[in-house]
């Protein structure tokens, strides 16, 4: 790694000027921690970057390229100003470049200015609220040993959790999951570029480097936790733990107050959501711009600690069914008491972030206005456990965990005044009468000040220049002001200090001791605040633990406030828990349903022991892909505790969701999407069990027909014979023979009906968006291709084609059905059917009509 010195790309031989020698020697210290900072070093009213740094700064920013230069030395310059500093910091961040903060911390002289790193940002680490969304903000590290360590620490709450996997592909599924913002590689990984191409492939953040040693994550746990948890009992868990602390400590210059334990979490405790299942659902990103998620739908909370928990659920939807049950017992309750839901939600839609406020006031960081807020939140917890008061189950502990803290909010309402000043230091924080000595000061300086008011009219009287007045300034402080027709008036005790074009400005020695008394006291009362309140916060850090409880508590309630307010509005119904059937009635894509104004053709859905492979034909834009989906969903969002969108609902605790649905390629990974495809389906049937759900449609797309077709039965036959419950959507109608050997599957399809015209042609496609039994007769593709809006000539002939090809695949497939017919097994009834069938197949006589709906 070159020296700063290096790369600050001068000219000239001489000696650095003594500034530029104090920048490097802060950026070798910071470059020694964080080799690709940038260092932002405070100028007066600038923060200037040199060199290659100013370089990059110019490059990402958007600013201009100067010179520093001197007698002997020149080299690249640029910077922001000092009140456009968050705003550049949050861009570079954005970019992935960790921030040093170089301040002044005196006063310029005739010398060299003292400067310190009073800041380290990076990605994963700020925490400043303007820099902050309302999400999680995680810094992960990775180790390997027995499997894979993931650490993952939110700095903003203190929440710290850790997991092992036995794969990779599963530590990926939670790392897209929690999308960390930055993530520490072990050197394991790091230093081998084939799995560190891999990992930026799938995660383009910023990968930082750190301290994975034993030693350091055994120090590293010490100095956080105090011990060596024995739920970390593999080297590599113990390692992500303490490359994360460390980081994080550098970053936060020591300070991990608000890092109070480590929870460890086993992935299989929990639905598994593989990332190709949350991004297929869409759970949280849309797949178009425009599009809406499921968290949309149900983001209804209040608070900002709300949302992140909101979104842990989804990440990690139950197995137990007891803690379902009571998730669903709160929501009920809720549902059925609106006074109480509304009130609780009028309540928390007055909090702050209690978890980042509180992870604040931990580590000594918080601004008045944040203690402030803190009290104001506080102050809602009485009338919490009031609303609460009576409530058993999830609620009742809820209201057990929110303990009202009365002496916290008695403390800071007696201390701060209402509106706290933005910064620390501004004055006018501490209110009067909290502490004698403070009092006193004021008072003091009051009295000089009314000296001063007192002075302009005893000055007026006794000079007899009317418009005589007392001012102030930051280069004069106060003067005595007279107009040029009175200068003739101005007694011999006065002193000029300033000439105007129409008046003068005077001093005397009285004047000049009260500004210095008054800047004295004013000065001794500024810094007694700073004290009074830095004792104030720290004394509230010993409730950090208490406060920490307080919002997870008022988080959970949110979450179940909002999912209560969502089963009203949207006449959603409490799911029950199965041993293993799900039956649901007139279910409803919650997505689709909003986005189609209510006007949502529901459907039914039934799968069981003897009924648990559902084959799905029909056209697209059917809505085969929004059935699937509208199952799934209703699972999952039984397993977090919420009700479904359905008139009724039975389902069982699946313990995967596996989706395969739509299509997609991977070209910075040079894979095709038929190879994305076969990767995500390999992965389901590795992973399937029979407690899983599994929606798949349209597999064996990209390759030809007969290889497609082949790869899907193959993989549909896996999935039956393992007895999980699938729902396959297939434009295959080879594959609904399945359903006469294979008992259990069960074929479907998505009506549609053809309008016929008085020449015997067609004239549209009408789509009925109804799930009823059966499969379908045909794909309806040409006509499909019409509404799409393809040229007349081009699908009239593709019809003419369409024809030919049926004929010809009619006869191979007489033939394929004939040699895999078991006449001893056939009944004369089924093989007068199947003759009927064959005949009007090759003949082309009457199309069969659409089943009614």
């Amino acid at each position: 790694m070159p020296s700063a010195q290096s790369v600050l790309k001068g000219t000239g031989a001489g000696a650095l000027p003594p500034m530029l020698e104090q920048y490097v020697a802060m950026r070798d210290e910071v470059a020694a921690h964080l080799p690709h900072a940038i260092l932002l070093f405070q100028v007066g009213d600038f923060y200037e970057t040199f060199g290659e740094d100013a370089e990059r700064a110019a490059r990402l920013l958007g600013i201009a390229l100067t010179h520093k230069s001197s007698r002997d030395f020149s080299t690249p310059m640029a910077g922001v100003p000092v009140r456009a500093l968050d705003h550049n910091v949050e861009k570079l961040l954005a970019a992935g470049v960790c921030v040093a903060v170089a301040d002044q911390i005196e006063e310029p002289g005739s010398g060299l200015v003292e400067r310190k790193v009073t800041q380290l940002l990076t990605p994963g680490t700020v925490t400043e609220e303007r820099m902050l969304s309302a999400d999680e903000n995680y810094l992960a590290a990775v180790a390997t040993g027995e499997g894979y360590a993931l650490a993952l620490l939110d700095v903003s709450t203190g929440e710290f959790r850790t997991a092992a996997f036995h794969t990779r592909l599963a530590l990926y599924d939670e790392l897209s999951r929690c999308r960390a913002r930055e993530v520490l590689l072990a050197p394991e990984l790091s230093q081998n570029p084939a799995l560190l191409a891999d990992f930026q492939t799938r995660f383009p953040v910023m990968l930082s480097p750190a301290n994975f040693s034993e030693e350091a994550a055994h120090a590293e746990l010490l100095f956080a936790l105090g011990e060596v948890p024995g739920t970390l009992d593999s080297a590599a868990l113990r390692r992500a733990c303490g490359a994360v602390l460390g980081y994080a400590r550098l970053t936060q210059q020591g300070r991990l107050d608000m890092v109070r334990r480590v929870v460890r979490f086993e992935p299989g405790a929990h639905m598994r959501l593989p990332d190709a299942a949350v991004r297929a659902l869409e759970l949280f990103h849309a797949q178009s711009p425009q599009g809406v998620t499921l968290m949309d739908i149900l983001v209804q909370t209040r608070t900002a600690g709300g949302r992140r928990r909101l979104r842990a659920w989804l990440r990690a939807p139950l197995l137990d069914e007891l803690s379902i049950r009571a998730r669903l017992d709160a929501v009920e309750a809720l549902t059925r008491a609106p006074d109480l839901r509304g009130g609780v939600r009028s309540l928390l839609y007055r909090a702050h972030d209690l978890e980042r406020l509180a992870a604040r006031v931990s580590t000594r960081r918080a601004a008045p206005r944040e203690v402030a807020s803190l009290a104001r939140t506080l102050d809602l917890l009485p009338e919490a456990l009031r609303l609460l008061a009576g409530q058993d189950g999830l609620l009742g502990g809820v209201r057990a965990r929110l303990g009202a803290l009365p002496d916290v909010v008695t403390r800071i309402r007696a201390a701060l005044v209402d509106e706290p000043p933005l910064r620390l230091g501004d004055g006018g924080l501490i209110r009067e009468g909290f502490h004698a000595e403070l009092d006193g000061l004021r008072a003091e300086a009051l009295g000089h000040r009314a000296w001063l008011a007192e002075l302009e009219l005893g000055e007026r009287e006794r000079t007899g220049i009317g418009s005589l007045k007392v001012g102030f300034n930051n280069v004069f402080g106060y003067y005595l002001e007279v107009t040029s027709a009175h200068l003739a008036k101005v007694p011999a005790d006065y002193r000029q200090i300033a000439t105007l074009k129409d008046r003068a400005r005077f001093t005397r020695p009285d004047l000049r001791e009260r500004e210095r008394e008054i800047a004295r006291l004013e000065a001794a009362a500024s810094r007694l605040e700073v004290e009074v309140f830095t004792e104030l916060r720290d004394s509230l850090a010993a409730h950090a633990e208490a406060l920490s409880e307080a919002a997870g508590a008022l988080s959970d309630l949110d979450v179940l406030a909002a999912l209560a307010e969502i089963a009203v509005d949207c006449g959603w119904t409490r799911p029950q828990t199965t041993g293993g059937d799900t039956r649901l009635r007139q279910a409803r894509h919650p997505v689709v349903e909003r986005a189609t104004g209510g006007k949502f053709v529901p459907n039914d859905a039934e799968l069981g022991r003897t009924r648990h492979t559902l084959l799905l034909t029909g056209p697209n834009m059917a809505g085969k892909s929004t059935y699937l989906r509208t199952v799934a969903l209703c699972a999952l969002l039984h397993q977090i505790g919420s009700f479904v969108p359905a008139d009724h609902a039975e389902l069982p605790v699946y313990d995967a969701v596996h989706t395969r649905i739509g299509a997609s390629d991977d070209l910075a990974g040079g894979r095709s999407t038929f190879m994305v495809e076969m990767s995500e389906l390999a992965a389901i049937l590795h992973g399937v069990t029979a407690r899983s759900l599994v929606i798949l449609d349209e597999v064996g797309r990209g390759t030809s027909t007969l290889d497609g077709l082949a790869i899907a039965q193959a993989a549909l036959e896996h999935l039956h014979a393992a007895g999980a419950h699938t729902l396959f959507a297939t434009h295959y109608f080879e594959l609904t023979r399945l359903e006469l050997d294979h008992p259990g599957l069960v074929n479907l399809h998505v009506a549609a009906e053809e309008t016929e015209l008085s020449d015997g042609g067609t004239g549209g496609l009408t789509f009925y968006h109804q799930v009823i039994p059966g499969a379908a007769r045909q794909s309806y593709g040409v006509e499909v291709a019409k509404l799409a809006g393809l040229p007349g000539p081009v699908t009239a002939r593709a019809g003419r084609l369409l024809t030919a090809l049926n004929a010809q695949g009619d006869e191979g497939k007489l033939r394929r059905d004939l040699a895999a017919l078991d006449l001893g097994r056939l009944t004369p009834m089924q093989a007068l059917e199947l003759l009927h069938g064959w005949q009007r197949a090759l003949l082309g006589e009457e199309r069969e009509a659409e089943p009614s709906r």
